[in-house]
């Protein structure tokens, strides 16, 4: 792996973990050394940070964590909605219906399993799975890229929820009728259930925010 490369998941990883908040300063001196790698590779980690609106560039050598509040997290599912309602039309037109048959069966097994940190890791996986299986069903290059962006910072976001067993498990249920409906290719209701789903995620990540949100 090059050295940017490295640098890059490092301080990705670290963003969306939360172990750099929002606001922590990444000067070129102190992460190079502490990740040892040179400052070459470094500038390279932190543009490519620039570019997913992770971080912002305060001056030619530093940059820091960028915030993230009710607003931004607004934008960001006005993005995601219009761009995963129309993903879940495409892909139950052209996608593999036995593939999300299966992913169904798999939603309803993790459904079952949710207690505790693997539980709720496990659950996780099978979004990722799935979303993987509507990016290989759609085809499109320009908005699986899109996509990819958006879903980047939802691991940070997912992170500022508040553990709500009850929510994960309604999500559960959520994403198991959208599987259904790509089985079924039925476009309608995929589109319809992923704007149901993600008009309740929305809605329980802002009242998660401290002080909820009006």
């Amino acid at each position: 792996m090059r050295q940017s490369d490295r640098a890059y998941a490092t301080l990705l990883e670290e963003i969306q973990s939360g172990a750099l908040p929002a606001g922590a300063v990444l000067g070129e001196v102190e992460q190079s050394a502490r990740l040892g790698v040179s400052r070459t590779p470094l500038r390279a980690a932190l543009g490519r940070l620039v570019a997913d609106g992770l971080v912002v560039q305060q001056s030619p050598r530093v940059t820091v964590v960028a915030d993230i509040d009710a607003a931004d997290i607004r934008a960001l599912f006005e993005l995601r909605r219009a761009l995963e309602e129309s993903a879940a039309r495409i892909a139950a037109v052209r996608g593999d219906a036995a593939a999300f048959a299966a992913l169904e069966r798999e939603f309803a097994d993790a459904g079952r399993a949710l207690h505790g940190d693997p539980g709720r890791d496990a659950y996780y996986g099978v979004i990722a799975r799935f979303d993987a299986a509507v990016d290989a069903a759609v085809g499109n290059d320009y908005m699986t890229q899109a996509l990819r962006t958006v879903r980047t910072h939802l691991v940070r976001v997912r992170r500022l929820a508040r553990d709500k067993p009850d929510r994960l498990a309604a999500s559960v249920g959520e994403h198991r009728l959208i599987a259904r409906a790509l089985a079924d290719r039925d476009a309608d209701l995929a589109a319809h259930a992923t704007h149901v789903h993600l008009h309740n995620a929305l809605d329980s990540i802002l009242d998660s925010l401290p002080g909820g949100t009006p």
